[in-house]
């Protein structure tokens, strides 16, 4: 289910975080709980991983992490305001030091010219304040790689964030 490449950076990550006493929190949209299921299909990730949301919907980033509907309204779910919100919400609701926040188009359907499959926002959130972001416009891949992909984008951005914490 979770390829090689994927659990090892997971695992790295892991240790990583724990060696600096760092927790982690996830909130996931178009990945839908595989940043999260990366994680902690590691043994012993529980003194790292506090906890995960999968926000798929728009409602569900409003009324789990307190999104701003009007946020979603004028930039789209899929937007970079809307991932650095996810991230600072996450954060907000979580005891995580670090917050990762992933919201994209997996496809085959719902791009736009503007906005075409395989965009995907991500952005972390760190208890300094410090909020990162990053979009990658990885294709039309196909929607399993556009997530496998976004996991590991996801999973590069804690560890950025966990070597500057």
């Amino acid at each position: 289910m979770i390829d090689g490449a994927i659990l090892a950076q997971a695992e790295a990550l892991l240790a990583a975080c724990r060696q600096r006493g760092l927790k982690i929190a996830t909130a996931e949209s178009c990945t839908g709980g595989l940043v999260a299921g990366a994680l902690t299909a590691i043994a012993g990730s529980s003194d790292v991983v506090e906890r995960g949301f999968v926000t798929y919907s728009n409602e569900a980033k409003v009324e789990a992490i307190g999104v701003d509907a009007d946020l979603i309204g004028e930039h789209g779910a899929v937007s970079e305001p809307v991932a650095r919100a996810m991230a600072t919400g996450a954060l907000a609701r979580s005891r995580a030091d670090l917050a990762v926040a992933v919201t994209g188009i997996a496809g085959p359907g719902g791009g736009s010219a503007a906005k075409p499959v395989g965009l995907v926002h991500f952005a972390v959130a760190m208890r300094t304040g410090k909020v990162l972001h990053r979009e990658e416009r990885l294709g039309d891949i196909g929607r399993s790689e556009v997530r496998r992909l976004s996991v590991a984008v996801a999973l590069t951005m804690l560890e950025e964030a966990c070597a500057a914490a």
